[in-house]
C-alpha cells in the first residue's frame, strides 16, 4: 500500500473517532498515535494524516456546508459516518490543498469508500466530490 494510501486511512480512522467522541483534533490524534506506537508508521506518513486531520477540524463548517450543498436528499447528519467523514477528508484536500491534485484526492476517496463503507458508497462519493470539483475549477 502506498504511503500516502495508508495516511489518509489513519486520518480516517482519526475523523471517525472525533465524530463519534466528540474529542478534540489533537486529543483525538495524540490517543490515535500513542495506540499505534507499535506500528511500523513512518513520521513523514504520520505528519500527513495529523495535518489532514487538523485542516478537516480547522475548516469543518466550510466542509459541512459544501457536503450538504450537493448531497442532494441527503442531510449530513444522516449519512454514513464513514461516508461523511471521507467527504470532508477529501473535500478538505480538494479546496485547501492544492499541492494533492484534484484527482488523485477523488480517487482515494472512491477507495476509501469502497473498503470501508457500502457497495454504493464509491458512486455516491465519486459524485458529491465531482461537483465540489467543478464548483471550485469555475
Amino acid at each position: 500500500m502506498r504511503k500516502r494510501t495508508r495516511a489518509r486511512e489513519f486520518a480516517l480512522q482519526v475523523l471517525y473517532q472525533i465524530d463519534i467522541t466528540r474529542d478534540s483534533a489533537q486529543a483525538a490524534l495524540d490517543n490515535f498515535w500513542q495506540a499505534q506506537r507499535q506500528e511500523d508508521i513512518s513520521r513523514e506518513q504520520q505528519e500527513f494524516s495529523s495535518s489532514l486531520v487538523k485542516g478537516v477540524a480547522d475548516n469543518l463548517d466550510c466542509l459541512d456546508q459544501k457536503i450538504a450543498q450537493y448531497a442532494a436528499n441527503w442531510q449530513l447528519k444522516r449519512m454514513a459516518v464513514v461516508d461523511r467523514n471521507i467527504l470532508r477528508l477529501s473535500g478538505y484536500e480538494l479546496l485547501f490543498r492544492p499541492d494533492i491534485p484534484p484527482k488523485v484526492s477523488i480517487n482515494e476517496a472512491v477507495e476509501l469508500a469502497k473498503k470501508y463503507s457500502g457497495p454504493e458508497a464509491g458512486k455516491f462519493v465519486n459524485a458529491i466530490l465531482d461537483k465540489i470539483k467543478a464548483e471550485k475549477e469555475k
